[in-house]
């Protein structure tokens, strides 16, 4: 049985995943689901990071839809299977330069 819970992505939430650092900071990683009614049979999702104490201009910053499951329980487990070494990357590689 799927689940059909959904949890808006861009709303600020998310399902924290991990906390890791980076550059001297500390950050959240949190997973969004894509809220897309056309697409009821998959969970797309990303990654969101939100440093601690962000100055003003600071923006989360996201990856592209890395994650594709058939059910919002196996989007999460994907995201959980990240190592902390691999989220600073996809971390580094969603930073602006």
């Amino acid at each position: 049985m799927k689940s059909s819970h959904r949890p808006q992505a861009g709303s600020g939430t998310g399902l924290h995943i991990a906390t890791i650092t980076h550059g001297g900071r500390i950050w959240g990683t949190y997973l969004e689901v894509e809220d897309d009614p056309s697409r009821t049979a998959m969970y797309h999702a990303r990654l969101r990071f939100d440093v601690a104490n962000p100055t003003n201009l600071e923006e989360a910053p996201r990856t592209t839809v890395i994650i594709i499951e058939e059910s919002y329980q196996e989007a999460v487990a994907k995201a959980r299977d990240f190592d902390n070494r691999q989220l600073e990357a996809l971390l580094r590689s969603a930073l602006p330069d």
